[in-house]
């Protein structure tokens, strides 16, 4: 049975369409089948981060609306057999997609065989975002460590617990907290939230501390998750975030500032 995974966060610019494009490729490299569906409608990135935005013929709402097949629009990846990408539309208006027709798209990936569907959801609360989480059996909800991020996530961990389909029927969507941009030096200093407070106002347990990283934006720009780059921290830490997500024990990594040596202090390193 299918288990869907929304990538969800408050605000804009956290990290939400790179998380969701490395998590996927964990899982798929893990020999899970994964399709990746991008929910943010007329602002299309989750191809360009996957690198197949030139194999796009159709997109998430030409199947909702039914002018085009699933199998028509679903891309495979040219990394991983197991692997597809459903690209949000650009030119739609936010309102093209309708719960029926997600719900119905979400069926047929599951009869499909598809072991996880990850969702990129758009930020906040619009509709998008709303029927990104509906049917999400478990979140992973996307934090800068600052408390602007921090506090629009608190939102909508409450329209999770509120108004999904499980919570409909009184269930629990199973959240797990995933900071990105993480400095522990700014942490020290007090610039920046530490994992204790984010996870003590947000009420959730982290699953992955993605460092702040130059690779990400790398990544991105070669049309590569960063999850494929073992030799990135940010890689390193999203491979670790998809091994718990599948429910092995891996200690937190680059979340502790590194303490110079002598010669180090000496020589300015």
């Amino acid at each position: 049975m299918a288990e869907i995974i929304v990538v969800t966060s408050g605000k804009g610019g956290v990290g939400k369409t790179t998380t969701s494009a490395s998590i996927a490729s964990g899982l798929a490299r893990q020999g899970k089948r994964t399709a990746v569906v991008d929910f943010d409608v007329g602002l299309r990135n989750l191809d360009l981060i996957m690198g197949c935005e030139r194999r796009v013929v159709y997109d998430l709402v030409n199947v909702v609306q039914g002018e085009a097949s699933l199998k028509q629009a679903l891309i495979k990846d040219k990394r991983f057999d197991n692997l597809y990408v459903l690209a949000a539309s650009q030119t739609r208006d936010k309102d093209a997609l309708t719960k029926d027709g997600v719900e119905r798209v979400l069926k047929e990936l599951a009869d499909d065989g598809f072991d996880f569907i990850v969702c990129d959801s758009p930020a906040g609360i619009e509709k998008g975002a709303f029927l990104a989480m509906y049917f999400a059996d478990r979140a992973i909800v996307v934090v800068n460590p600052e408390v602007s991020s921090v506090r629009d996530s608190d939102r909508v961990i409450g329209l999770l617990q509120s108004k999904t389909r499980r919570a409909e029927q009184g269930e629990r969507v199973q959240e797990h907290l995933l900071l990105t941009r993480y400095s522990p030096s700014r942490v020290e200093s007090g610039e920046m939230l530490s994992i204790a407070d984010v996870e003590e106002v947000l009420g959730l347990k982290t699953i992955g501390v993605i460092p702040e990283s130059g690779d990400v934006l790398n990544a991105s720009n070669k049309g590569e998750p960063v999850i494929l780059d073992a030799q990135s921290t940010a890689g390193q830490a999203y491979d670790d975030a998809v091994a718990r997500l599948l429910g092995q024990e891996r200690p937190l990594r680059f979340t502790t500032t590194e303490k110079k040596g002598f010669f180090s202090k000496l020589f300015g390193g």
